[in-house]
């Protein structure tokens, strides 16, 4: 009896041991449902073009080799200034919808807008935001103070200017009871100013040409010269005054070289030819702006952004350019693009003229110095069915 039990109480402590194992055994691994990799949504087709034939961006000149990306950028900005207005609904079905290619975003602009073309033809013109050394005092370099608007300046009607003119806003003076017309180039570079900031001349000229500009001042720091405003007088090209003064020939009045000439004969003799255009801009320094606005007080983007004479075209539009047949050697032959409509300048004046922005630094100005091409434009409007 006693081996008996000894047997079954060893028989037992194994069967208790076992199950002890049992209940430590470690918890069966579970693998985690796999998670599929997400896709892309999938934009419904838009089915047959609903564009009358004859008024689809498709169909005009150089759509199928444009850059639908500078397009895509131009609307964008257009829906940045006052929240796209006549294209708010197309501003609205672009907000964030993926455009897959390029291909995706020229169907998708040309389903949803149509051509409204503009009789005749004019000239397209180029600009850019200079960077130029500048200085906190005047040397024999650095001479040209950067003016600021001067406080006699003001804007009046031009009925009210003595005598009167045709412009509707024009920049004046008084004297005694009566408006005249603000003072010349010429008159304002003879006049006393006080100013933290002096430029080369010639550097000086080309900024007011181009509206703005980045001043890289000796103790490092970057400020920007923004357009302030100008003496409302009549806007003379001076390329063609040393091209009939034997200065520089016809197909050598490029940007660079006027600016190259102008560097050359620095002092009395470049500033009469510079005083051959009578019109002059003002500025005021915004030291902590890092990105140039246009007139429409929103960034100017590179290559999809035109200055348009306020007359005739409403700011914030949307425009396809189509110019070629540049006169300048070394010019890029042909500009095919839609833009938006986001500056002005005072040398923009017509119903066909545009400016086009192509960005900042040198290597911009001195494309921007060979654009003069023959130019047509079309206004781009919204399709409602």
């Amino acid at each position: 009896m006693g081996g008996l039990k000894l047997k079954t109480l060893a028989a037992l402590a194994v069967i208790l041991f076992v199950a002890a194992c049992a209940e430590r055994a470690p918890p069966p691994v579970v693998t985690p449902p796999v998670t599929p990799p997400t896709q892309p949504p999938v934009q419904p087709p838009l089915g047959p073009n609903p564009v009358p034939a004859g008024q689809r961006l498709s169909e005009l000149s150089g759509w199928e080799s444009s850059d639908a990306f500078i397009a895509l950028e131009a609307l964008r900005s257009t829906c940045t200034y006052k929240k796209g207005r006549q294209y708010a609904n197309l501003c609205q079905a672009i907000t964030g919808r993926d455009f897959n290619s390029p291909e995706e975003i020229k169907t998708f602009l040309d389903h949803n807008m149509k051509v409204e073309p503009l009789v005749g033809q004019g000239t397209l013109t180029g600009y850019f935001v200079p960077d130029y050394p500048a200085s906190y005092v005047s040397t024999e370099e650095f001479s040209q103070p950067v003016r600021p608007r001067p406080a006699d300046l003001v804007i009046v009607a031009g009925s009210q200017l003595t005598p009167p003119q045709a412009a509707a806003r024009i920049a004046a003076r008084k004297e005694g009871d009566a408006y005249v017309a603000y003072y010349s180039r010429a008159e304002i570079e003879q006049m006393p100013v006080t100013t933290n900031y002096y430029m080369r001349p010639e550097d000086y000229f080309f900024m007011q040409l181009q509206g703005s500009g980045f001043l890289d001042m000796p103790d490092g720091k970057r400020v920007y010269a923004a357009y302030a405003a100008d003496n409302g007088r009549p806007f003379v090209g001076i390329a063609k005054v040393m091209q009939d003064r034997g200065l520089l020939a016809k197909n050598e009045t490029s940007g660079d070289n006027i600016h190259a000439w102008l560097a050359a004969h620095r002092g009395p003799e470049a500033q009469e030819v510079m005083n051959a255009n009578p019109r002059y801009a003002f500025f005021v320094i915004n030291p902590d702006q890092t990105q140039p606005n246009g007139a429409a007080g929103i960034s100017l983007p590179p290559g999809s952004a035109i200055a348009i004479d306020p007359v005739h075209h409403a700011m914030g539009d949307l425009y396809w350019i189509d110019a070629n047949a540049g006169t300048l050697s070394g010019a890029f032959p042909i500009y095919q693009r839609m833009v938006a409509a986001l500056d002005t300048g005072g040398a923009i004046k017509g119903k066909i003229r545009a400016d086009l922005y192509v960005g900042a630094g040198k290597r911009a100005g001195t494309e921007a110095g060979r654009i003069k091409h023959v130019l047509k434009m079309y206004r781009i409007v919204p399709f409602v069915q």
